[in-house]
């Protein structure tokens, strides 16, 4: 069964960092592009980040281009989101996803059960 389980989720001050993992079992991790993505409140999932199979290729919404990074370890099957400079707007549960050529075309297979966000003083 392909399990998805994201991980380092808590509490954070303003202007503070916090590192996300996910951790990919039971598929070919390799040849899986990798994303996350995020549900603020009371609203809509909003894409954050995606990195193709191999690492070369990134991709960022505009809003988040120079604070979070997302990089992966094909070796522990794990992809990571680094996220800096955050804001009480970045509150969210975050989820990553996998998708099969998904950062070109937005399909993504597999969903994680999230981990949750607070930005909070």
């Amino acid at each position: 069964q392909v399990q998805l389980v994201e991980a380092g989720g808590g509490l954070v001050q303003p202007g503070g960092s916090l590192s996300l993992s996910c951790a990919a079992s039971a598929f070919s991790f390799i040849i899986y592009d990798m994303g996350w993505f995020r549900q603020p409140p009371g609203q809509e999932l909003e894409f954050q980040a995606a990195i193709s199979w191999s690492g070369r290729i990134t991709n960022y919404p505009d809003f988040v281009k120079g604070r979070f990074t997302i990089s992966r370890d094909n070796a522990k099957n794990t992809v990571y989101l680094q996220m800096n400079s955050l804001n009480p707007e970045d509150t969210a549960v975050y989820y990553c996803a996998a998708g099969h050529r998904a950062i070109y075309s937005g399909n993504w297979n597999y969903w994680g059960q999230g981990t949750q966000v607070t930005v909070s003083s």
